[in-house]
């Protein structure tokens, strides 16, 4: 079971250490069609897939023994939030293609065509966000009901899910909500996500209490 934790933890820390790259540094950057911070941008979403992905199937090779729902329920929240980072992904794609190709822009303006493009690809990381905050409710639980890690981790990672739902809908839904909230609100899920991930890799996982 520690090898099968520290996959997991592995995909998990390749998922925030790619996250915050990708997220964080270069995507407020990208206020153009700028070719290189595009490609960089695209191969870190799809670094990001892979490790989400992976991290994925190690918690649900964690968790089946003990709780197979929240095993099923943090892989398949993880598969999807995956597949809309691919999306985002895909979307990138397409406008540094334009970027290449003026044929390919919408009635031939090709920065309005990129610029939507890339405003798509953030909507879809706005949406996602959602998946996100799904995937730590179920691990956050298994934690709670199992015991096999710290009980506060598991608090930590069910208030930070429930924050995370509420910070992607007022991100889409009610953009005009001050950012500040939805910030706030996933502050616990950051907290339970490092503590996981150095729990991970340094402990594993606790022995089955009897």
């Amino acid at each position: 079971m520690r090898t099968t934790a520290r996959f997991a933890g592995i995909g998990y820390l390749g998922l925030a250490v790619f996250g915050l790259l990708g997220f964080l540094v270069i995507r407020p950057q990208l206020h153009g069609g700028d070719p290189g911070l595009l490609q960089a941008l695209i191969a870190l979403e799809l670094l990001i897939v892979i490790s989400q992905a992976a991290a994925a199937v190690g918690f649900f090779a964690l968790f089946l023994n003990d709780r197979p729902v929240a095993g099923f329920a943090v892989a398949a929240f993880g598969m999807a939030n995956a597949v809309v980072i691919l999306g985002s992904a895909g979307l990138l794609t397409a406008a540094l293609l334009v970027s290449g190709d003026e044929s390919l822009a919408a009635g031939g303006d090709t920065a309005a065509t990129v610029t939507l493009l890339v405003k798509l690809s953030s909507v879809a990381w706005k949406v996602g966000g959602v998946f996100f905050g799904l995937w730590l409710i179920p691990m956050g639980w298994f934690a709670l009901s199992t015991r096999r890690f710290p009980r506060v981790l598991g608090i930590l990672l069910v208030i930070g899910g429930v924050g995370y739902v509420i910070a992607a809908i007022l991100a889409t839904a009610v953009p005009q909500a001050p950012a500040i909230v939805g910030d706030l609100a996933t502050l616990p899920a950051t907290a339970g996500e490092l503590w996981m991930v150095g729990y991970l890799l340094s402990r594993g996982i606790r022995p089955t209490v009897v």
